[in-house]
């Protein structure tokens, strides 16, 4: 059956979660191939309404192995809490495990993301604050701490005291911050990681197997192609790779299995954190669409820029992500408009572009628009394209035209069935 990569083709925040919920119904595996739990996905289904942060989104599926692979990072105690609070409506998990080569988030990373964020001030890159950047580093740095680390007390003082014989200097003679004790670290990790040893596993051979037994698997990314930390709006990106194209890397799963790469985008644009927002709302617009769609983090709660449909944006995205096809989400949130603009080509300096450029033009350019008529009518009920108001139709196609992709799913609702399936 192939493997099926379900990526955000925006800055997150798509409504990836419940687009893998819907999937995952019939799926046999699903693994979470990145990041941390510095965003969230957020899923409403049977059981009611939760965010999820670091467990995949198919974690509501008994039948399916739900991974996280060892292209993500993980703070145990993060995801000791996590699977505390779904336990508590669906039951024990037992469909779960932990790549054992996924690295560990542990309080000094936390520590230094806030230092570095105090330090930079004005120049902050909008960092949550949860560790990620910095484990990143420690990953590449090649003085990360792995799952596995955590199950053998005598190497992890080892890995540890290495790791941080070097960010206590750091952290004492440019933070001006105390030292991180090194036992307290130890025993933190040690402790947190006999809590969770039951799901610490090596994967590869059950992912072998899966593949090998044309098992049905769906891999799931955090944030969007543009926060990529290469192709992203650098360097206001995350510390990893969200797009279709490292799935393979951050699961063991070959990058040849993938023959379905499902972009998410939204009906409009949304944006957590700092960086250039070209079609970015601002008064009463943006704040009547953002309280309609509940435009707040789902892991930090912020509120989140708003803007138009930004289709040069869009475009790239799918073509970074190699999207074979499109979910567009939370069209009924523009029920009601009179009017819809929809961002074609940017100005920059007197020069029109089409293609989506680098930050520092990012900051120059100026969208240019297309006026299209809204809806009034509420469609949260429709099941079929064609039962769409005629502007609403209108609208999807025009966006299916800018960005060269087919518009597959159209989500009129939170709830798996508010799916229009073209």
């Amino acid at each position: 059956m192939g493997v099926t990569a379900i990526c955000g083709v925006n800055w997150g925040d798509e409504g990836k979660g419940r687009m893998v919920d819907y999937f995952a119904r019939s799926a046999d595996y699903v693994i979470r191939f990145q990041g941390g739990n510095n965003a969230g996905h957020t899923v409403v289904n049977d059981f009611g309404k939760f965010a999820l942060h670091l467990l995949p989104s198919g974690i509501f599926n008994r039948e399916a192995i739900n991974i996280i692979g060892n292209g993500a990072v993980v703070n145990p105690a993060a995801l000791i809490k996590e699977i505390e609070e779904v336990e508590q409506v669906i039951g024990s998990i037992n469909n779960f495990y932990l790549s054992d080569r996924c690295h560990i988030i542990f309080p000094f990373h936390i520590l230094l993301d806030e230092y570095e964020e105090e330090r930079l001030k004005d120049n902050k890159f909008g960092s949550t604050k949860r560790g990620i950047a910095p484990v990143y580093s420690d990953k590449y740095l090649k003085i990360g701490i792995l799952a596995s680390d955590l199950l053998n007390k005598d190497y992890l003082s080892k890995r540890i005291k290495n790791n941080l014989d070097i960010k206590n200097q750091t952290i004492k003679s440019i933070y001006n911050k105390p030292e991180v004790n090194i036992e307290e670290m130890v025993e933190w990790g040690y402790s947190n990681g006999k809590k969770i040893e039951k799901y610490i596993k090596n994967v590869i051979p059950l992912l072998r197997d899966a593949v090998r037994s044309d098992k049905k698997i769906l891999l799931e990314g955090q944030l969007g192609a543009l926060r990529d930390i290469e192709f992203g709006i650098y360097p206001y990106t995350t510390s990893s790779s969200p797009i279709a194209g490292y799935a393979g890397a951050g699961s063991s799963i070959p990058p040849y299995e993938i023959k379905r790469v499902i972009g998410v985008m939204k009906a409009y644009s949304s944006c957590v954190g700092e960086g250039p927002f070209v079609t970015e709302l601002f008064g009463e617009k943006a704040e009547a669409i953002r309280k309609k769609g509940n435009e707040y983090g789902a892991a930090t709660g912020r509120p989140r820029r708003i803007g138009w449909f930004d289709a040069v944006a869009s475009r790239y995205g799918c073509e970074i992500l190699g999207a074979t096809e499109v979910s567009l989400t939370l069209l009924d949130v523009l029920s009601g408009e009179d009017e819809i603009n929809i961002c074609t080509e940017y100005k920059t300096n007197d020069e029109i572009i089409e293609d989506f450029p680098t930050t520092q033009k990012l900051y120059e350019s100026k969208p240019q628009y297309i006026t299209m008529p809204g809806w009034k009518e509420d469609i949260t009920g429709i099941r079929s394209f064609f039962d769409l108001p005629k502007n609403a139709q209108n609208y999807v196609l025009k966006i299916e035209e800018l960005i060269q992709v087919k518009i597959k799913y159209i989500s009129v609702g939170p709830r798996r069935e508010q799916l229009i399936k073209r």
